[in-house]
């Protein structure tokens, strides 16, 4: 169970975190799937993509505001019903490239009210000595339904090389609709609503003013950095794979594995990190990470690759769930949805600023340059860490 919450809230909570995940993960597919069956130019795939990133960009630090406001549940319900909503709505009227963009946007905005309103009710719910536990098994879920969203394309989508999105948008509204009606089996009864009514108003100071708290803006750098390299690593390893001739299949495997390890290192999070304290659990995998980072930029034989995204995985893995607790345990009380809103706005400009930045410092070093980037990359933000203390 996850804090106050009971089993069944849990669990509830848990299939939430999944069912977000692979409706976002089949559908953002599906609409690449329909644009290309429209013909569309190259630059207008590239809009669709970056459609879905527009509103949490703009969103995130509002959102978080109301769920410190509102409660947890009732973001979660609102951006359940948006999810839905786009799912029915590119399921009837996804015939063209400016629907398709605008309910690619409207995923973007219902998926970060759902994911901020999970993530607030673990932080709100569950004890100090409990968080790095909890954000294990909700990543874990939401890893799970990552996993999920793209075999339900295989399954539903038909054998051509173009699948029958028709179908696939179909389905997609039917999880919407079992993820609508989930929400109302998640406990509230520590919800942000009710503690700003007994603290006599809203929560004051803004989302910026987080920054000043010790530790905030370092947890955001951390997490940013982090997941921007799980994208560099998905990028990147099939054009590393291609220098050095390995099939797609065997690359596809590859990332397979890293994704596997990354959800094993969640499960027992909360006794490794009971057993080593948070700052070094945090140490340790991002010194994994970065040693993995480097030595896969270094040529050697296929198997030893695939061991080597083993422990890229459960590095990288771990950083995740850790800098959610940590930016829990740091934000003052009232103000955790908005903190963790503003972790994920950091991360979407993460996912935009370190790529770049590593591609231009990589240019013509080719992918293991990349690798090896990336490695720097991870390896300084342990210096972030120094007179950081995570286990209060």
């Amino acid at each position: 169970m996850i804090g106050e919450l009971g089993r069944r809230s849990s669990t509830a909570l848990l299939l939430h975190s999944a069912l977000i995940q692979a409706i976002t993960f089949l559908v953002r597919p599906a609409a690449t799937y329909r644009a290309l069956e429209l013909d569309v130019p190259a630059f207008a795939l590239g809009v669709l993509a970056a459609s879905y990133a527009v509103f949490p960009l703009l969103l995130a630090l509002p959102i978080g505001n109301l769920v410190d406001r509102l409660g947890e549940r009732r973001l979660m319900a609102a951006g359940s019903a948006v999810v839905l909503s786009c799912s029915v709505f590119l399921l009837l009227w996804g015939s063209s490239v400016a629907a398709l963009i605008a309910g690619t946007a409207l995923l973007g905005a219902g998926q970060l009210a759902c994911v901020v309103g999970q993530q607030a009710v673990v932080a709100n719910n569950a004890a100090s000595s409990r968080l790095d536990s909890a954000f294990g098994y909700l990543t874990f879920a939401a890893s799970l339904g990552q996993a999920l969203g793209p075999l339900a394309i295989s399954l539903v989508g038909g054998q051509s090389v173009r699948p029958d999105t028709h179908s696939i948008f179909l389905l997609a509204a039917g999880m919407g609709l079992v993820l609508f009606g989930t929400t109302f089996l998640v406990s509230s009864r520590v919800s942000g609503g009710k503690r700003s009514t007994r603290s006599g108003g809203a929560p004051r100071g803004s989302a910026f003013s987080l920054l000043r708290v010790p530790g905030v803006a370092r947890a955001l750098a951390t997490s940013a950095t982090v997941l921007a390299v799980v994208d560099l690593t998905v990028v990147y390893l099939p054009a590393l794979g291609a220098e050095r001739g390995l099939t797609a299949a065997t690359v596809g495997l590859m990332l397979t594995v890293r994704a596997v390890f990354s959800m094993v290192s969640r499960l027992g999070l909360g006794r490794v990190s009971r057993r080593l304290g948070r700052l070094k659990l945090l140490v340790l995998s991002l010194a994994v990470s970065t040693l993995a980072l480097a030595v896969a930029a270094i040529p050697m034989p296929e198997w030893l690759l695939f061991v080597v995204m083993a422990f890229l995985g459960l590095g990288l893995g771990i950083g995740q769930p850790l800098t959610m607790s940590w930016l829990s345990a740091q934000a003052p009380e009232g103000q955790r949805g908005r903190a963790l809103a503003l972790r994920l706005a950091g991360n979407r400009v993460g996912q935009v600023v370190l790529p770049s930045a590593i591609g231009v410092v990589a240019v013509g070093l080719g992918a293991s340059g990349v690798f090896l980037a990336s490695a720097v990359a991870v390896g300084g933000t342990m210096l972030l860490l120094r007179g950081v203390r995570l286990d209060d």
